[in-house]
């Protein structure tokens, strides 16, 4: 059975992606490159979301690993 999730934030974190690259969502919080993934989640039963970007902008990605949206924040940590 996997591990709860961290909350790493409650709150979105903001970063800037570049077009076609992939990346990689920290789904289980213990991440210290937040909000991507550097392996920490080994162990845990949770991976990481590959996510690629379609076009380069800033992106709100999920901190409180709470959200319906993944990797993005839709507002779930105002609930927590």
């Amino acid at each position: 059975m996997p591990e709860k999730p961290i909350v790493a934030q409650k709150g979105p974190m903001s970063m800037q992606l570049e077009a076609g690259k992939t990346y990689w969502w920290c789904r289980c919080g213990r991440s210290k490159t937040q909000p991507m993934c550097d392996g920490s989640h080994e162990g845990t039963g949770i991976e990481p979301m590959e996510y690629t970007a379609r076009i380069a902008r800033n992106f709100r990605f999920c901190a409180c690993k709470a959200t319906k949206k993944p990797p993005f924040c839709d507002g779930s940590h105002l609930d927590l």
